[in-house]
C-alpha cells in the first residue's frame, strides 16, 4: 500500500521551462523578469497598487514591522491560533504581542474582543485569514480607524478567497502571502508583501534592498545608488520566481481542483461527522474561500489523536495544527496564561488537518475517505 502525504508541492508542468528561461537570461538574482510578472498577477488577482515578492511570508511580515516604524513597548493584537511568524515578526521590532481568542465557528480572530484588548499603546491589529476564509474586516476596519491603529492582514491561507467580494489581502494598509511549499502556489519557500496604502511603496523597495534606493536608480531617477534607511535582502531569486510564475499563471487551474477535492471530503464525510460528534469548516455566505485546507474538529484530544494514529496504520498522514501562541514559551513571557483563550486552546486540541493537495489523486482521495468513515470516532 503506497503512502499518501498530507501534502505535495504543486506542479503544474511549465516550472522546469521557465526555470531554464530564467538561465539563458543571464539574471537569477532578485527582481528579474519572473519576479516582475508574479507581482503583476499579484496586484492584479489582489486589485493592489502594488506587490512586492519576498523570500517567504516571514520576511513579508518583517517588512511590515519595519514599515509601521514599531518602537519597542509597542503593542499589536494577534489572535493565538497562528502560525509564529505571524507575530515574531513584530516582536523582533520590539512589539509587545496581545492574543485574541478566535470564533468557534471560523476559527478567526474574534473582532468582538478587540474593545478590551486596545490600550494606549496598541499600533496595529494582525488578523489571520484562517484556511483562507475571511475575518470579519468590516468590523476590524472600522475599529482600527476609531482607535487610529494600522491593519495588516496575514493572508498566507487566502489568496484568491474574498470577504462580500472583495479579495483577500485588499483591506489592511498591508498583507502578506506565503508561497511555502504547503500553500497553494509554491515556489519552496517564498512570499510577498501586497501594499494597499501608496505612501509606504517607495520606503518598501528601500527595505527589500538592504535599506538602499536602487530600485530609484534601475527606473533613471537617481544617477546612483546609496544606503538611505534601514532594510535587509528580502528579494527572491528570480529562479524561485520562475517556478511560482508558472503556477500563478494557471492559478483558476489549480484552484478549480482545489475546489474539487473540497467539496468532495465535505459532502463525503457530512453523514459520518454527524454520527460522530464531528465538525466541519465553516464557510459563511458572505465569505468566498481559497481552498487552502480540509480540516475536522475531533470531540476531544484523545479522540483526534487517536484518529491521526489509525489513518498512520493505513499510510495516511493527517496532521494537527497550530498551538495557542499564548501558551508557548514565548508567549508566558509576555503574560499569557491558562484560559485566556478558551476557544483557541479547545480547537487546538480538536483539529485534524486531512491530506489535501493539488497533485491529491481520486483513488488516493477515495482512500482517505474510506479510511474515516469505515470506523466511528
Amino acid at each position: 500500500m503506497s503512502k499518501i502525504p498530507f501534502n505535495k508541492p504543486p506542479f503544474l508542468g511549465n516550472e522546469f521551462d521557465y526555470m531554464r528561461e530564467a538561465i539563458a537570461s543571464g539574471h537569477i538574482s532578485g527582481d528579474g523578469s519572473f519576479t516582475k510578472r508574479c507581482n503583476t498577477i499579484l496586484e492584479q488577482l489582489i486589485g493592489a497598487p502594488k506587490v512586492l515578492l519576498t523570500t517567504s511570508c516571514t520576511h513579508a511580515l518583517e517588512m511590515a514591522a519595519l514599515l509601521l516604524d514599531l518602537k519597542p513597548g509597542d503593542e499589536v493584537i494577534f489572535p493565538s491560533f497562528t502560525f509564529v511568524s505571524t507575530v515574531n515578526a513584530f516582536v523582533l521590532r520590539g512589539a509587545i504581542p496581545v492574543f485574541a481568542d478566535i470564533h468557534p465557528d471560523t476559527l478567526n480572530l474574534d473582532e468582538t474582543q478587540l474593545e478590551h484588548l486596545v490600550t494606549a499603546k496598541t499600533r496595529a491589529v494582525v488578523p489571520v485569514h484562517y484556511a483562507g476564509v475571511g475575518c470579519e474586516m468590516d468590523a476590524i476596519l472600522a475599529f482600527a480607524q476609531e482607535h487610529n491603529l494600522a491593519v495588516v492582514e496575514d493572508n498566507a491561507h487566502g489568496l484568491t478567497g474574498a470577504y462580500k467580494g472583495k479579495p483577500l489581502g485588499s483591506f489592511g494598509c498591508l498583507a502578506t502571502q506565503s508561497f511555502h511549499e504547503t500553500k497553494n502556489f509554491s515556489c519552496g519557500e517564498g512570499g510577498a508583501l501586497v501594499i494597499n496604502d501608496p505612501q509606504y511603496i517607495e520606503r518598501a523597495e528601500i527595505i527589500r534592498e538592504k535599506g538602499t534606493n536602487r530600485s530609484r536608480f534601475f527606473r533613471g531617477m537617481v544617477d546612483k545608488y546609496t544606503w538611505v534607511d534601514i532594510g535587509s535582502s528580502y528579494l527572491p531569486s528570480d529562479m524561485l520566481a520562475a517556478y511560482l510564475c508558472a503556477q500563478l499563471e494557471q492559478w483558476q487551474i489549480i484552484q478549480a481542483r482545489r475546489r474539487q477535492i473540497w467539496e468532495k471530503y465535505d459532502a463525503a464525510l457530512r453523514d459520518w461527522a454527524i454520527r460522530n460528534g464531528v465538525r466541519q469548516p465553516f464557510i459563511p455566505a458572505d465569505r468566498t474561500q481559497s481552498y487552502h485546507m480540509y480540516y475536522l474538529l475531533l470531540p476531544g484530544l484523545a479522540e483526534r489523536q487517536a484518529f491521526i494514529a489509525r489513518l498512520k496504520e493505513q499510510e495516511i498522514l493527517a496532521v494537527f495544527h497550530y498551538l495557542p501562541l499564548h501558551l508557548s514559551d514565548m508567549g508566558m513571557r509576555f503574560g499569557g496564561k491558562p484560559g485566556d483563550c478558551p476557544v483557541t486552546e479547545r480547537i487546538s486540541d480538536q483539529l485534524v488537518r486531512l491530506p489535501f493537495f493539488y497533485n491529491l489523486t481520486d483513488e488516493e482521495q477515495d482512500r482517505v475517505i474510506e479510511a474515516i468513515i469505515s470506523q466511528p470516532i
